[in-house]
């Protein structure tokens, strides 16, 4: 299980700075969110993909995957109802994923909730189904590079579509790849889903619908600067064997960027140390 942290939380840094941070934090690699590295990611030059790598090894970190994959370029959507503005989008998705895997990544995590709004007139059915079209038309290619595509559920006030993991899951259901699962969004979670952060990785997580969490209160701050606990949801992970990656993704941020991730990593790892969990 490695933590990482989600890197627009301290975008002002340059990306190497980024990474040097992360690593005298005590992170162990940083979740990237494309649009800080480029307006046109899915276009980044193999040199310019090579910097970004090697700055993160040289801090003795690891990029462990993306995340926010649609904010740029502008204009993107999985549930148009444009055919073209979809393939588009597609053409993204599929660039985003064998950037990912250049860059050393094991998941990528689709939120995107402005990308998947529904259209005035359209119906939340075929929206869906458009957005599940898409979904389905990266599989092969998530397959191929080795990572993980990641469905993630959002809370109704963020976006209309897919809006817990029982939604997500039947999705992951039906495209029926090992590269297309969903994750956890504590906050989103927090906000939309019935059940407690620990009972939903007890539900998911053996059917093998979660590859992936995010790590942040429904108050949308940092973990620890809410009301919900994560130990029980570390010790459900720690039950179950998880091998995969966390990443603290605070969207406010107190007290300011830096200090939230500082603040985040030292909560995170006395529940890890008080579970006698190795990371």
């Amino acid at each position: 299980m490695r933590i990482a942290l989600c890197n627009e939380v301290i975008r002002p840094m340059p990306f190497p700075a980024q990474c040097e941070y992360a690593a005298k934090l005590g992170y162990d690699g940083l979740e990237v969110a494309p649009y800080t590295l480029s307006e046109e990611p899915q276009r980044m030059g193999a040199a310019q993909i090579a910097a970004a790598r090697r700055a993160a090894e040289d801090a003795g970190v690891a990029v462990t995957g993306l995340h926010w994959l649609l904010v740029r370029p502008a204009g993107l959507s999985i549930s148009a109802r444009d055919a073209a503005v979809r393939k588009r989008t597609v053409e993204v998705m599929l660039a985003l994923v064998d950037l990912c895997a250049q860059l050393g990544g094991r998941y990528l995590v689709h939120g995107s909730p402005q990308q998947r709004r529904i259209d005035p007139g359209d119906t939340r059915a075929a929206a869906t189904a458009r957005a599940a079209e898409c979904f389905a038309a990266v599989a092969e290619r998530a397959a191929s590079a080795g990572v993980i595509y990641c469905i993630e559920p959002l809370a109704p006030a963020a976006t209309p579509l897919i809006n817990s993991l029982e939604e997500a899951a039947r999705l992951v259901e039906a495209i029926a790849s090992p590269a297309v699962k969903s994750m956890l969004d504590c906050s989103a979670a927090g906000s939309s889903e019935g059940e407690p952060l620990a009972a939903l990785v007890e539900r998911w997580l053996p059917k093998g619908v979660l590859a992936h969490v995010q790590l942040n209160d429904r108050n949308r701050r940092g973990p620890g600067q809410g009301e919900q606990r994560f130990a029980p949801l570390f010790a459900a992970l720690a039950r179950h064997g998880y091998a995969g990656d966390v990443a603290v993704e605070p969207f406010d941020y107190v007290p300011d960027g830096p200090g939230a991730a500082a603040r985040a990593i030292g909560y995170i790892r006395g529940i890890l140390e008080a579970l006698e969990v190795r990371p």
